[in-house]
């Protein structure tokens, strides 16, 4: 299967070229270059491929910058273009650049070079020779692209192995083989691969997948399986239609199934993800293997304590591996092993009557389908536990607000004050000062109370929370000569709004008790 237990793998990163021909996709220079650093420096790749010859100026400001850099830092041999066999043109184009690498586009099938060239095999054999015979004459370095050779391997490996025949004398440093329409399986690939490292046991083959089928992750491990000494990668996997194979999924099944060896930093892939997330505007999913937001997220309580229990939930993707922590979901399903690992890793240490309560409130904010972040988990213990030392002699036990268009909202609500229940609705100009003004109706008119003034009223999304876990409504109030402020949390701002209400009439309650005395 392998020549070598542990097989070393050369990769190939072409996000800033291949990755660049999705679709709504262009990077601007400085971008190309940001990229390039980060691909080179940080996460250790062994080429980067920049773009492609003659394809606009800005291709070439893009190009000239890398290079220059590139040469700076000791590592030009490491920056490739790709080129066509069209004389001098691409290559004049390329070496201008200050690119001292062409990764020369070639026909691997028949079909294409009948009609898309018009050629005989043996005229395209003259051009690619005399291409690279050009390139060498400039000190340049040459890789050839076999481009659709899936589908000469398929329907006209006689000519590929002819094309092959006659160039495996030339300089050509690397052969790759290209499943340009994305049109193989696995299976195919084994067999194709093998045919042409038995054939030519001495030349390095790279493998360059497309995602057409699905499949781009899986034919690039069956292409190590059968030999090819380099692969071609993108970031996140972009690539013209489908996409490309991601390099972060490749690295890990390398690793992990093949025990192939790389030069990649696997803790710079999230980094590197994110960069070019940033610059492409094509975003991660967040169950992306590898770079996902969730993919380190256990969900489930069950796993949280496992996790616990000797690790029971973790395979050898450990996130640590990757520059990530691992962290519990906290909603409808956590239980307390998610929620106490998110208390621990933010330091609070709580009774279990205490980790009733907050696991109460995530799990009705989980009923609602609400998610709740770890940062949004100090809000939630505070709210559920503050509102507790607070004497709930006033209690809200139903209400009901309405919005329609044309007319002024209404509120209807039920509150229980030292046992005895009351009813008002009123309307207002908007659901919660209906809300409010029933309520003053209650205390003015039913209780003869004063009823505190609100002053401020503030709404944010704790930080670090998400739109659609939780609002925080905190509400500022006078009474009696006093500043007070309450807060709610809730999905629903009005809802939150109220919450803080109720807090607030808690609070003030014992005043009036006083005040009877």
């Amino acid at each position: 299967m392998y020549k070598h237990k542990h097989p070393q793998i050369e990769i190939m990163d072409t996000t800033l070229r291949d990755g660049e021909q999705t679709s709504g996709v262009s990077f601007v220079p400085h971008e190309k270059l940001m990229i390039a650093r980060q691909l080179l420096e940080r996460v250790n790749v062994d080429r980067i491929e920049i773009g492609s010859a003659r394809v606009s100026d800005g291709e070439m400001d893009a190009a000239t910058m890398i290079c220059k850099w590139a040469a700076k830092h000791n590592v030009l041999n490491k920056v490739e273009i790709l080129g066509f066999v069209d004389g001098h043109s691409s290559i004049d184009w390329i070496n201008n650049a200050g690119c001292k690498i062409i990764n020369l586009l070639c026909k691997g099938s028949l079909k294409h070079c009948t009609y898309q060239l018009h050629k005989t095999l043996e005229e395209h054999i003259v051009d690619v020779k005399a291409s690279v015979d050009y390139a060498m004459s400039l000190g340049m370095s040459v890789n050839l692209y076999l481009e659709d050779w899936s589908s000469g391997m398929r329907d006209s490996p006689d000519y590929v192995y002819e094309l092959m025949d006659a160039l495996v004398q030339t300089p050509i440093k690397r052969f790759m083989l290209p499943d340009t329409l994305g049109i193989l399986n696995p299976l195919q690939v084994i067999e194709y691969m093998r045919k042409m490292v038995k054939r030519y046991p001495e030349i390095h083959f790279d493998f360059h997948a497309h995602n057409d089928y699905d499949l781009a992750v899986s034919n690039v491990l069956a292409a190590v399986l059968s030999g090819c000494k380099g692969l071609h990668t993108t970031i996140n996997g972009l690539g013209e239609r489908a996409g490309n194979a991601p390099l972060a999924s490749v690295q890990a099944i390398l690793k992990d199934h093949f025990q192939a060896l790389t030069h990649i930093n696997e803790e710079e892939l999230k980094d590197i993800s994110n960069m070019v997330a940033s610059y492409s505007g094509i975003a991660i999913s967040q169950n992306q293997p590898i770079v996902g937001e969730n993919v380190f997220t256990q969900v489930a309580g069950v796993h949280a304590d496992g996790d616990n229990k000797n690790n029971l939930y973790c395979n050898n993707l450990l996130p640590e591996r990757f520059g990530r922590k691992r962290e519990y979901a906290l909603g409808k399903t956590s239980g307390k092993a998610n929620i106490r690992r998110n208390l621990e890793y933010l330091g609070f240490d709580l009774d279990e009557a205490s980790m009733k309560k907050v696991t109460k409130r995530i799990t009705e904010l989980g009923d609602k389908k609400e998610i709740v972040t770890k940062e949004d988990l100090p809000y939630i213990v505070s709210d559920v536990l503050k509102h507790d030392d607070i004497s709930n002699k006033v209690k809200l036990k139903s209400y009901f607000v309405t919005l329609t268009k044309g007319l002024r909202p209404v509120a209807t609500l039920s509150i229980e004050i030292e046992g005895k229940t009351y009813e008002a609705n009123s309307a207002g100009d908007g659901q919660y000062d209906a809300f409010v003004r029933a309520l003053r109706k209650i205390y003015k008119e039913n209780l003869g109370r004063k009823f505190p003034m609100l002053t401020n009223y503030a709404v944010t999304i704790p930080p670090g929370g998400r739109t659609d876990a939780f609002v925080q409504t905190i509400i500022m109030w006078s009474f009696e000569g006093k500043i007070f402020r309450t807060r709610g949390l809730d999905a629903d701002q009005t809802e939150a709004a109220i919450k803080a209400t109720v807090k607030m009439l808690n609070i003030i309650e014992p005043t009036y008790e006083q005040q009877k005395e």
